[in-house]
């Protein structure tokens, strides 16, 4: 039995603990943030569970590299595919998962987001969240901490997305609303209100896994000399942090609107 023992198959072991933890790391992923997204459990929890998926697919590219390495030494072609195969899908989720840490890393912990500080668009029909502003971290900058809450956003906001602008379109308010609510609706948003003669819409985009929501209002006024001046705002409902989610919304839809003209 000891002689048994002695010659256990080690590479062949240590394929299939790489396997299973490459691959049911990843399918914890997928788990935590859809049950998340349906309402099974908070989306903290999916987040934790997103935490140790990380861990153990990281477990799994050591485990897999180690495999790798016996199964050339003692010529057990047999085992690169599987390990291999345990290496991309694990590499690839860490590459997600990692890139997602650096841009949060990158962007301000704010989760509202406009084309227009001086005169932000309202929202009528969807509500802001009422701790909209609570909490808002001054970053430990001391120019930041004499800051009211709101001063405060707007501060990290202009830094962060100075690029976001309101658009000048060549058509009147009316149209520039319909052709935003036939994009919102092509990006499958859920329509709160579209009222092309208030130049006013209002809409709610969901990500796809965690189910998180994000309203969204577009106002058109008239631009002088003709055409339309067209702003945006994104706000998460829950969370600090957006990960740069709402800018990134923001700028694609106003680039597609104005191109669009």
């Amino acid at each position: 039995m000891m002689a048994t023992a002695a010659r256990r198959d080690w590479p062949r072991i240590a394929t299939r603990a790489a396997l299973i933890l490459s691959i049911g790391g990843v399918a914890a992923a997928l788990i935590g943030s859809i049950g998340s997204g349906a309402g099974a459990w908070h989306f903290r929890t999916g987040f934790a569970v997103l935490q140790y998926a990380l861990f153990a697919a990281v477990a799994g590219i050591v485990l897999a590299l180690v495999a790798l390495v016996w199964a050339r030494a003692r010529r057990r072609g047999g085992l690169l595919v599987p390990n291999l195969v345990a290496l991309v899908v694990a590499l690839g989720f860490v590459l997600f998962v990692g890139n997602l840490i650096r841009t949060a890393k990158s962007v301000p912990p704010i989760h509202d987001v406009t084309t227009n500080l001086a005169d932000v668009p309202q929202f009528e029909v969807l509500k802001v969240r009422a701790d909209n502003m609570e909490g808002m971290p001054d970053m430990d900058r001391a120019e930041l901490k004499r800051l009211n809450p709101e001063q405060r956003w707007k501060a990290m906001h202009g830094e962060a997305y100075g690029d976001l602008k309101t658009v000048r379109m060549a058509v009147p308010p009316a149209e520039a609303i319909r052709r935003a609510e036939a994009l919102a609706r092509k990006n499958g948003w859920e329509i709160a209100k579209a009222d092309p003669a208030a130049g006013r819409l209002e809409a709610t985009a969901t990500s796809l896994f965690f189910r998180f929501k994000d309203d969204v209002v577009v106002r058109a006024r008239p631009a002088p000399g003709g055409g339309s001046l067209v702003d945006m705002r994104s706000v998460s409902r829950v969370g600090m942090s957006d990960v740069g989610m709402n800018a990134k919304r923001v700028r694609a839809f106003m680039a597609d609107l104005s191109g669009a003209s």
